[in-house]
């Protein structure tokens, strides 16, 4: 089985948690699951055809070689991760060296539509839409609106912020989305706090910021949620840092960083993909955190998901038995 998670727009839409969300309920139902991404922000020509991030045990990549988003996932489950321009390459290096899998989750996969998928999930973030409307680069849209059509579900991605349902429907949506038969919800919350911890990987802690002096730092497409999260912890937010999407920091960056912190005693809070560039940096203990989100669903858009996901799979596997 192969599912697909993606997006219409760039940036913003919280695939890469709700890939991460998904392969992990779909682990917890006893299947064989891997994750499969392009590999996007690798250096070029630093990986073969396919390369496999992490077998499940072993994080065997860095984010120079892999990529910062494949890392990230790599380091925040225990399963396999592959990163290959041409997915399908990623799946059969999995399977070679790992055996068969009952499901392949592709990060960021809407649009690479060469491998047949047998579901395919669109994310759109609640609170923004579509932008404009408009296709890059006159807008934020990487194909038109009507390309929904090919989703076997639109989940919009809301924000944890005590908003009212209603709150989320004030950018209106085209009918392509708003009318689709399997239109679900889901929100995106923080729940932890993540640091270094040595080869072993990271520590998790609670994402306890109240009062909290903290500077903020991220080079992701769109951080506004990120400080709108640390806000609603309560945090004090005395700075921040914003690079550019995938930035690979250096070591006038890092400088720039520390020496920011200090002048504001603050601790340094970043995203988990830009944790995984940082913490090659010496950072003194306890300085520098990741804010960790997570995906949750209600009981019924929940059920509704995996029913669409596993009834493609149950319906493949009534076909494969009726051929036998």
């Amino acid at each position: 089985m192969v599912v697909s998670v993606g997006n219409l727009t760039v940036g913003g839409n919280a695939k890469t948690p709700f890939a991460l969300f998904l392969a992990s309920r779909l682990r917890g139902r006893g299947l064989k699951v891997a994750i499969v991404s392009r590999g996007w922000g690798r250096q070029p020509g630093s990986a073969a055809r396919a390369s496999l991030v992490s077998d499940g045990e072993e994080l065997l990549m860095g984010p120079g070689e892999a990529g910062d988003e494949a890392v990230m996932m790599a380091k925040s489950w225990r399963g396999p991760v592959a990163i290959a321009r041409r997915r399908i390459d990623a799946i059969r290096l999995i399977e070679g060296r790992l055996g068969p899998l009952d499901a392949a989750v592709l990060d960021d996969a809407f649009q690479h539509q060469r491998l047949v998928r047998d579901v395919d999930l669109l994310l759109i973030n609640a609170e923004r839409g579509l932008g404009n409307g408009w296709v890059l680069p006159a807008g934020p849209m990487r194909e038109p609106p009507s390309a929904a059509r090919r989703a076997d579900a639109v989940i919009l991605i809301e924000s944890d912020h005590g908003a009212s349902a209603a709150d989320h429907t004030r950018v209106p949506l085209p009918s392509s989305l708003s009318a689709h038969p399997q239109l679900l919800r889901a929100t995106l919350r923080p729940c932890a706090l993540v640091a270094p911890a040595g080869p072993a990987g990271w520590s998790e802690a609670p994402a306890a910021l109240t009062g909290r002096p903290v500077l903020a730092v991220s080079g992701i497409a769109d951080a506004r949620g990120f400080y709108r999260m640390l806000r609603e912890l309560d945090a004090d937010l005395v700075g921040v840092l914003d690079y550019p999407d995938h930035h690979v920091y250096t070591p006038r960056d890092w400088q720039n960083i520390v020496a920011a912190a200090r002048a504001a005693d603050a601790v340094t809070v970043t995203t988990e993909k830009d944790l995984v560039k940082l913490e090659r940096f010496p950072f003194e203990r306890d300085s520098l955190y990741a804010l960790r989100v997570e995906i949750a669903m209600e009981p019924g858009d929940d059920a509704r998901l995996f029913g669409i996901v596993l009834g493609e799979r149950s319906a493949e596997s009534a076909a494969s038995a009726g051929n036998r």
